[in-house]
């Protein structure tokens, strides 16, 4: 008697789609841990900077100047990776960029010529922002988005600045080590530059990391003369109005408010090291309130009118007469000056083609970078001439002009989830 054969049964649609989910969560996990790992390092390097380069014999106006060397740079570099994104594997690009972090940080270790420093800072990947202006930010935007559909694009988002937010926070944190390391003898400068080379070796593991994600080839029909098409007016117009928004915040990137405290207060490493960790905190879990909230009152709404509100906060902290109420104000200014960063990501993702995603995400990113370079130069000569609290006023008020001219150019182009 024959036996019967055991078939095997069927795969349903359902089980693919729950397969390719699970797949599209690690690849998002991989790129989620990179991102902590970079700002970890950012988040160090943001406040250790200023105090590493003054105690090398620098003035604050030369801060200033490192400051914008090092966004300028990243601009320049953010329009090569715009070129060659829309035609070029993502995961080499990420792995190149992660190979020249882990050169920065050793450079910056061992190096203290001035003009040396310069050219380091323009080349490297020093970060003053802590933020997400950053040659890594475009590549992961696209990498990102190709993973999740339109309706869960905006909560990814939120997750990944989190991530971001928090790991910033923490490195926030780990800025006080040189200072808790002088009881064993190790003086600041030696302790600074030892968190320096930890943060070539954050660049190392971030590598390491990048390597997981899989490789997908180019956007058939992508290269130069389409990596902007159909969306390339209205990219231009929110690359004008993000640049706006970036000159003003340039004027208190993370280095430059950490030296006003600095300045102004005399705070130590530990005290700025505690403030900024619970800075990032509150940065971090504005995050997923700003996608709820994109939810109910769609993306522009809510990074409108979560950002004017905290440059209110900034400019109040600009003038407040005492520290505990200056660090209140900027803990309010904390909890909102970061909910546009997930909903302006999705915005522009939203509103483009998926072959213009890698070139939409760098030319906005490119104006923000290049104006957030003029900025920090102008701010520090503003602290060298005393005028210590024009910097935080000028940032508010340019950033609710931004804000009302967002509002009233894209107020009426939703994207795909609000239509």
């Amino acid at each position: 008697m024959q036996r019967a054969t055991c078939l095997p049964r069927p795969v349903t649609p359902t089980q693919v789609m729950r397969a390719a989910r699970s797949v599209q969560r690690i690849h998002a996990t991989f790129l989620f841990a990179a991102r902590a790992l970079r700002d970890i390092g950012d988040g160090f390097v943001a406040i250790l900077l200023p105090v590493y380069l003054l105690a090398l014999g620098f003035a604050p106006l030369q801060v200033g100047v490192i400051a914008t060397a090092s966004l300028l740079g990243s601009a320049l570099l953010t329009i090569g990776v715009g070129i060659l994104g829309a035609r070029y594997d993502h995961r080499q690009l990420l792995l190149a960029a992660a190979s020249l972090m882990v050169a920065t940080g050793v450079a910056f270790a061992v190096v203290h010529e001035y003009a040396l420093l310069l050219v380091i800072a323009f080349a490297g990947t020093i970060n003053p922002s802590a933020g997400s202006v950053s040659v890594f930010v475009p590549l992961e935007h696209a990498v990102l988005t190709r993973e999740v559909t339109d309706a869960a694009r905006t909560k990814m988002f939120a997750r990944y600045s989190l991530v971001g937010a928090l790991a910033a926070a923490v490195g926030a944190l780990a800025s006080a080590t040189p200072d808790l390391l002088a009881p064993a003898g190790l003086d600041q400068l030696t302790g600074i530059k030892a968190m320096f080379v930890l943060y070539a070796l954050l660049g190392l593991l971030g590598g390491f990391l990048y390597a997981r994600i899989p490789q997908r080839g180019p956007t058939p029909g992508s290269g130069i003369a389409s990596a902007l098409g159909p969306s390339r007016n209205f990219v231009f117009k929110l690359a004008a109005l993000f640049s706006l928004d970036a000159f003003a915040g340039g004027f208190v990137v993370q280095s430059l408010l950490a030296l006003w405290l600095f300045e102004k207060f005399d705070l130590s490493l530990a005290e700025a090291g505690f403030f900024f960790f619970w800075s990032g905190v509150l940065s971090a879990f504005s995050f997923p309130v700003a996608a709820w909230l994109s939810r109910h009152i769609g993306l522009i709404n809510t990074m409108v009118f979560t950002h004017i509100p905290s440059s209110i906060a900034l400019m109040l902290a600009a003038l407040a007469p005492t520290l505990p109420l200056t660090l209140v104000l900027l803990l309010i200014r904390a909890a909102l000056s970061q909910m546009d960063v997930p909903t302006r990501s999705s915005y522009v993702m939203a509103v483009v083609t998926e072959a213009e995603r890698a070139a939409a995400a760098s030319f906005t990113s490119v104006p923000r970078s290049l104006a957030a370079a003029a900025s920090p130069a102008l701010a520090g000569a503003l602290f060298a001439a005393s005028f210590r609290a024009w910097p935080l006023l000028i940032c508010g008020a340019l950033k609710i002009i931004y804000d009302l001219l967002l509002l009233m150019q894209f107020r009426h182009l939703k994207p795909p989830e609000e239509r």
